[in-house]
């Protein structure tokens, strides 16, 4: 009987053991997944033209004159679209009164049509904008989405731009990435005729 009870006491203990192996190597388990599951790198989208635009603080005045012509939407469509953005400084540059002027509801289709004289339709990087222009014997001519014409020039190792009036306007800062195109500051509007 003694030894009955013994192996009996054995074979419960064996049983706890087992199942408190068990339970040990499901917890394991669990906890592997999750930190297999917090293991996974977060995904960050670009935004578009007008997010790279809102969240730069060198674009301020070029944010609220699309916002004043109506432009957000557009802007933040699939494109893709090349934007030759001028900064805050190219805005102040514009005779005193000009932006605010342009500004008026009054004046929404001249500032419209400003707006879209910086943009082509496309997205044309730093690297594709150079060698169009060393394929076109230094020139290279593309027609904005508002029907003018820019035309794209390298001095000193900088793109050079030239609206219809003659006006000269460097690119600053090139290739500034975004989810529908690409952003190259310029230090000057141009201006269509």
């Amino acid at each position: 009987m003694k030894t009955r009870n013994l192996f009996m006491a054995v074979a419960i203990i064996g049983l706890f053991a087992t199942a408190s192996c068990k339970t040990s190597k499901t917890e394991e388990a669990k906890e592997e997944t999750v930190t297999m599951v917090t293991d996974v790198p977060e995904t960050v989208q670009t935004p578009n033209i007008v997010g790279v635009a809102a969240s730069n603080e060198n674009f301020t005045t070029l944010v609220a004159a699309v916002k004043a012509a109506g432009l957000v939407e557009t802007l933040s469509s699939a494109g893709p679209f090349t934007v030759f953005a001028p900064t805050n400084a190219a805005f102040a540059k514009l005779s005193e009164g000009t932006v605010a002027t342009l500004l008026q509801p009054e004046n929404k289709a001249t500032l419209t049509s400003i707006l879209t004289y910086h943009v082509v339709s496309g997205k044309f990087d730093a690297a594709a904008v150079v060698e169009a222009i060393k394929a076109n014997n230094g020139a290279f001519t593309v027609t904005t989405v508002q029907g003018g014409k820019l035309v794209a020039s390298l001095m000193e190792g900088n793109v050079m731009l030239k609206d219809e009036k003659g006006n000269m306007s460097t690119v600053v800062i090139a290739d500034v990435a975004a989810s529908n195109g690409v952003i190259h500051a310029i230090d000057s509007v141009v201006m269509p005729k």
